[in-house]
């Protein structure tokens, strides 16, 4: 019995051996398999290195600003009698706003004006007894100060009345009334806003680093989120004489037609102004860019070649760049690539140095310089 039992944990070992010379040859040839097996090329998309000539542009965020705008106060107290005009309209330099209660200055007016005609008589009779040597020329200066006392009260009463008509003091546009009818309103107590809207300024600061590119003259486009797609233009009309500072930037000031006043005093808008000078740049798409927090790189097209010379395929080269400036679907390279260089323009994360590639560009974006998103 102890002799089969031997048998038996020899069988054992030898089944046991067996199968692992069997499982190690598999994987032997699994390694193997694997050392020569290259995976199939990945497809991409390629864009060329393209040389281009763009604008020089100052960028900046500004704030629109009415040419003219006021918010119109009482300067006297008084109560509201009559208000003339439609919150949100459009007024000419002049026009009636607001009435005030005058009942008691045209009573005063009246009584002003007959003791001011009572005046002129007495001081035409004191010139003519003056000249017939009847009256003294005391008598004829006393006559004289009391019309002028007399015609300046009335013009201070007038003053009054002209104070609580309350009127446009130039042509713009309207806001929001803040006065009811029957109200008492104080001395600088607001009434209504009044802005003159076209043209409208705009204003924005630019580093003092600038300041030698920039005078008066120079194009400026301005864009505002509340109007995608429409670009507004004009020129530099001011520039601060001083430097900011505590920013040390300097304030710029242009002069903007508003055609049916479609921007506001308040809003911000983007603003560049564009310099005379075109630089060249070599531009790629930004969708072929890797970023990283050690360097950014792309991953450029080589053709690789058999041991005969003959083309073998397409491979990719990690390429480390330094960019510049980007406009629109495209971004400058200031460092890293040639003129002839090709890259791959979408998929980039996907690949690695060295991986086979097959370029399709069938399905390749359309890449623009000023894209215009239909959901913009």
């Amino acid at each position: 019995m102890k002799k089969s039992l031997i048998l038996t944990i020899l069988g054992l070992i030898v089944i046991v051996g067996i199968l692992a010379t069997i499982k190690g040859l598999q994987i032997k040839a699994m390694i193997a398999q694997s050392e020569q097996f290259s995976p199939p090329p990945e497809i991409v998309t390629v864009a060329p290195v393209t040389s281009d000539s763009w604008e020089t542009l100052l960028t900046s965020v500004g704030s629109l600003d009415a040419v003219q705008g006021v918010t119109v106060t009482a300067e006297i107290t008084g109560k509201v009698v009559d208000i003339a005009f439609e919150a949100g309209s459009r007024v000419m330099a002049g026009d009636l706003l607001v009435q005030q209660d005058i009942d008691v200055e045209k009573a005063q007016l009246r009584s002003a004006e007959s003791a001011a005609e009572l005046a002129r008589i007495e001081f035409k009779r004191s010139r003519k007894l003056l000249a017939d040597n009847v009256i003294s020329q005391s008598d004829y200066d006393n006559a004289q100060a009391q019309l002028t006392q007399a015609l300046a009260q009335a013009d201070n009463i007038r003053a009054v009345i002209a104070k609580k008509t309350i009127r446009a003091p130039f042509a713009g546009r309207l806001g929001i009334r803040l006065v009811n009818l029957g109200q008492v309103i104080k001395d600088g107590e607001a009434i209504v806003s009044l802005q003159s809207l076209d043209p409208i300024f705009v204003n924005f600061f630019l580093p003092q680093q600038q300041l030698a590119q920039l005078h008066t003259g120079l194009p400026v486009r301005v864009t505002s989120d509340a109007l995608p797609g429409q670009v507004f233009t004009c020129e530099i009309t001011a520039i601060n004489p001083e430097v900011d500072a505590d920013t040390r930037n300097i304030r710029l000031q242009g002069r903007m037609a508003n055609t049916g006043e479609l921007l506001r005093a308040g809003m911000y808008v983007n603003v560049a102004v564009v310099l005379p000078a075109k630089q060249e740049v070599l531009t790629i798409p930004a969708t072929a860019v890797l970023y990283a927090p050690y360097s950014d790189s792309v991953f450029v097209i080589e053709e690789q070649k058999a041991e005969d010379g003959t083309p073998a395929g397409k491979t990719v080269r990690q390429q480390f760049v330094r960019l510049g400036e980007k406009r629109g679907d495209f971004i400058a390279v200031t460092t890293g690539l040639n003129a002839d260089d090709s890259v791959v323009s979408t998929g980039a994360f996907k690949l690695r140095n060295g991986q086979g590639v097959k370029v399709d560009n069938k399905l390749t974006p359309d890449f623009k310089l000023a894209p215009h998103p239909e959901e913009s």
